[in-house]
């Protein structure tokens, strides 16, 4: 048994005259927590769809891992005339028949669906369906569990219920976890796949990402008062590639990070002004996504 659950490669899958995916190699190790990032269009659904069976690629290979898939689709529906109960129970009985029903319920519990168990899930609005969905696709303890969009139509608690959640699954299960909001990919995955226009332009962890990217180190130094002074010294600083001030707080970029870490101390030092704080400026997964797909 390999460390991956899923692994694929050259998977193109062609509509026609459009190309969906291009030439596609990824793999997901066991137990982990994969992002799948793209903008709209990218693929990424139908990526998903591959990797669920459901769909077949035009070309390519891919191979999964696991006796028990689910898949959360981003809209999930289900027959109106059932019961949010009956909706989990049939999803547990067909996938863990003989298991212990206790389970029903604690799903509901976790989805914060069991004080609406009983109503019917046709009124049920967009984030309780989604969530029913979650509870469903989870309810049968499954080893693979691929989710799109899983939080898009929650409010702020009801994504925090399913990031906590999905991060529990970590080491029980493998998620592939599907999202446009990239906070939530940053909070919970332990790798990302950048999808964009049917390619696969990165995989790896955020911190390599990050580090990878073409953008220049910069560090942000706080001052007390002004900071006139400290700004027309780091101009005259052979190692600095940019510098820019809004009031007490400047900006320094440098080609790289050894550079800045090593020279930018002393040259503080050696200024008159009274400093408040050093620090580097953290990117986010958003400065990062945005640099690369554009």
């Amino acid at each position: 048994m390999t460390n991956d659950v899923v692994g694929a490669s050259g998977i193109t899958k062609k509509y026609g005259t459009t190309t969906a995916l291009d030439d596609v190699s990824l793999s997901v190790r066991r137990g982990s927590v994969y992002g799948l990032v793209g903008p709209n269009g990218a693929g990424k659904t139908t990526l998903l769809g591959i990797l669920a069976g459901l769909r077949r690629p035009t070309k390519g290979e891919f191979t999964v891992d696991a006796r028990r898939v689910a898949v959360l689709p981003d809209a999930p529906k289900f027959d109106p005339w059932m019961k949010a109960r009956e909706v989990v129970d049939l999803s547990f009985n067909l996938a863990l028949p003989g298991g212990d029903p206790a389970a029903v319920d604690a799903v509901l519990a976790r989805t914060g669906l069991l004080q609406v168990a009983h109503r019917r899930v046709g009124g049920f609005s967009r984030g309780m369906l989604q969530r029913l969905g979650l509870a469903a696709a989870v309810v049968g303890d499954p080893d693979l569990l691929l989710l799109d969009e899983p939080a898009a139509a929650l409010d702020p608690a009801g994504r925090r219920e399913v990031l906590d959640m999905v991060s529990d699954l970590r080491g029980d299960s493998t998620v592939i976890f599907s999202s446009h909001i990239l906070d939530d990919v940053e909070a919970v995955c332990d790798e990302i796949g950048i999808l964009n226009r049917g390619q696969l332009i990165y995989e790896g962890t955020l911190e390599d990402l990050i580090r990878g990217s073409s953008h220049l180190p910069s560090y942000c130094v706080v001052v007390r008062g002004s900071s006139d002074g400290l700004v027309a010294l780091l101009q005259r600083c052979e190692w600095v590639a940019d510098v820019s001030a809004a009031g007490s707080t400047v900006i320094v970029t440098a080609a790289s990070s050894a550079v800045i870490e090593q020279e930018l101390v002393p040259c503080v030092a050696n200024s008159d002004a009274a400093i408040v704080s050093i620090a580097p400026v953290e990117r986010s997964l958003e400065d990062v996504f945005l640099e690369v797909t554009q």
